[in-house]
């Protein structure tokens, strides 16, 4: 007979919910994990991972194309077979979906493949007709894409499922929001071969990043062939022969664009439907669950983390808060998560990474609070291992507090941006100052140090700038 009371059970099975699970099993709990779809959740199978395993396709295909740059001859005609690269980012995804499940059942952790809903205190009934009892629940349902009106989603017009499993390259295509998920898509299908037009209502792309590795990033699209529009916005749309026609309003000025396909990455809303909320003290604000620093809603043993509990919309997160929850329950003593100090990362061409305050954010600061800052930049132009790479375009900024000396913001726009943030993630993590920074002595030739450079010109001491 199948166990139906535990110490835990987590509803969702993504990054924050199989982590919750994981962690709550190794601290002795007996733990069931409820997903109506996938283990991994939609980052592991429709999102971070798949559309990572394509865009590495991209890079390959792009290095081919450069070979002879680099001195290698015969792959300058590559060219993009889709169904493979398609067909490789799900062979990844499947893989490391199997690699949860293999961790649930190495944990102990009791999986229901259901939908689930809050039933009274401790309760959750099961749309499979059981009813699981628990002293704490913990809800990581996620988020889906959000939907515009204007753009309905269908056989041409794709939210993110669609654009990751294509039958064709289309010819032209037009990409509605410039955040993370859309300068991804725009970066693979221009790679591939398709006229791309990326658009966004702010004033820049990738709205969230400092305004100046914003610039940056554009100016690299733009040379890249990929059309950009700002504060532009779709009105209405309709399907021709074989694509759709759209109309735009770029500050007044209307226009119509016809493309063979449409993909719409205009942000999330939460999963908060058909949870039995209603009947709870949970409390909801913008499709998200309202909780505290400690993941605890406004119902006694009902906690929420991950996208479905506001932003930061990451995947690291969510698995964070995951581990910060489940040992809040356990008694242990820990810190609420600092926003400050979550990297975020977008996978483009180049890719744009951040953590902490912008520059324009930390001077507004320190405005308020009477203090000064000081900004400090190198570009990968002088740094030997991007010279020798032929990766030489970028920059890595940095905002320090000029009195304490405090690391408030680092932005970098490289290749290989996310791999180089977390550098600055553990020295904020571990409240080092500008001293410490510059007295780390960083590996020759490596891309780390223009991480090194970039501290040293807050400063004023960069060594070959």
């Amino acid at each position: 007979m199948t166990k139906t009371t535990f110490d835990l059970v987590v509803v969702g099975g993504g990054p924050g919910g199989y982590v919750a699970a994981i962690r709550a099993a190794q601290l002795g709990m007996s733990v069931a994990l409820v997903e109506r779809a996938e283990l991994g959740g939609i980052c592991l199978n429709w999102g971070c991972i798949p559309t990572k395993a394509l865009l590495h396709s991209a890079t390959v295909l792009r290095a081919c194309r450069e070979a002879a740059h680099y001195g290698v001859a015969g792959a300058g005609e590559a060219r993009p077979d889709l169904a493979a690269m398609v067909a490789r980012s799900r062979k990844v995804a499947g893989r490391l979906g199997q690699g949860v499940a293999h961790l649930m059942k190495k944990n102990g952790v009791t999986v229901f493949a259901a939908s689930a809903k809050l039933a009274g205190a401790g309760r959750l009934a099961l749309d499979n007709g059981a009813t699981l009892s628990a002293k704490h629940i913990i809800l990581a349902t996620g988020a889906r894409a959000r939907e515009l009106p204007a753009l309905p989603v269908g056989e041409r017009v794709w939210a993110y499922r669609q654009a990751l499993v294509p039958a064709e390259i289309p010819k032209s295509l037009l990409v509605v929001g410039a955040g993370a998920i859309g300068a991804e898509f725009a970066s693979f299908y221009r790679a591939v071969g398709a006229e791309v037009t990326l658009i966004d209502m702010t004033a820049e792309i990738l709205p969230q990043e400092d305004a100046e590795i914003s610039a940056l990033a554009r100016k690299a699209f733009e040379k890249q062939g990929i059309r950009v529009l700002t504060q532009c916005a779709v009105t209405s749309s309709s399907l021709t022969a074989n694509g759709v026609k759209v109309a735009l309003d770029q500050q007044g000025k209307r226009s119509e664009l016809e493309v063979d396909r449409v993909i719409v990455a205009a942000g999330i809303v939460g999963n908060v439907e058909n949870l039995g909320l209603e009947q709870s003290r949970v409390k909801v604000e913008k499709t998200h669950i309202v909780t505290d620093g400690l993941c605890r809603t406004g119902e006694p043993g009902v906690y929420a983390i991950g996208d479905v509990a506001g932003a930061p919309w990451l995947a690291h997160k969510a698995s964070h808060e995951a581990v910060l929850c489940v040992e809040a329950i356990a008694g242990k003593s820990v810190h609420p998560i600092d926003p400050l100090r979550i990297p975020a990362c977008t996978y483009s061409y180049p890719q744009v990474a951040s953590i902490g305050m912008s520059e324009a954010r930390a001077r507004e600061h320190a405005t308020k609070t009477g203090g000064e800052i000081r900004v400090g930049k190198f570009t990968f132009a002088g740094n030997g291992k991007a010279i020798a790479m032929g990766e030489d375009q970028g920059l890595v900024k940095t905002v320090f507090d000029a009195k304490s000396g405090e690391l408030l913001g680092a932005h970098i726009i490289h290749p290989e941006a996310s791999e180089l943030i977390t550098g600055y993630g553990v020295a904020a993590s571990l409240e080092a100052t500008e001293e410490d920074l510059m007295h780390t002595v960083f590996a020759h030739p490596t891309l780390s140090e223009t991480l090194h450079e970039s501290v040293l010109s807050a400063f004023g001491r960069a060594l070959h700038a």
